[in-house]
């Protein structure tokens, strides 16, 4: 049975995509600590093969106004969608960072390196960095509250890319449309 497009899971995620709620300090400052988190364990890992050949491969796509890749200078840029998948490889490498329980388990924090990326490439800001971490959070987590992967045999990563998408969809300030 179809389903009309407001009664779908992916046009309610993009309703919270573009939802205009303000952000209170405490989100920010759990943002802010969860960004240094993820830092901190993608600096551990940047001397691990897996890390180190992601690294390899994000610099082989320089890109003048891209983003930035741990272990290299702030000075070099390369593509985003390279810099999203060295950083998201140093950062899942030691499983280290941020972990929630629920339905299933999950590391929200996943969802920083692809939005960050696309905010550095595109120049975004402080503000719009934010609020698109925060629907990657938002939907990650309730994804991980409300559907267990696991018991169908899919592994938690599933809950990342509906998550990653809005949250870019937020950054950009795409419409609900857009983002659906």
């Amino acid at each position: 049975e179809k389903l009309n497009k407001d009664n779908q899971l992916a046009w309610k995620m993009a309703e919270i995509a573009t939802d205009k709620t303000a952000i209170g300090d405490a989100v920010t400052d759990m943002v802010i600590n969860r960004m240094i988190d993820n830092a901190s364990v993608a600096v551990a890992s940047l001397n691990r093969r897996p890390v180190a050949s992601a690294r390899s491969q994000a610099i082989a796509h320089p890109r003048e106004h891209g983003a930035t890749v741990f272990g290299m200078p702030n000075s070099q840029k390369f593509s985003a969608e390279w810099a999203a998948w060295a950083n998201g490889t140093a950062v899942r490498e030691l499983d280290f960072h941020d972990t929630f329980l629920a339905a299933d388990y999950s590391h929200p924090g996943d969802n920083i390196p692809p939005i960050l990326a696309v905010a550095q490439q595109l120049g975004k800001n402080g503000k719009d960095l934010l609020r698109g971490i925060v629907t990657g959070y938002e939907l990650h987590v309730n994804l991980v509250k409300a559907i267990c992967l696991h018991k169908h045999k899919k592994d938690h990563i599933a809950h990342l890319c509906p998550a990653q998408a809005a949250g870019i969809g937020t950054l950009l300030g795409l419409s609900t449309d857009t983002i659906y």
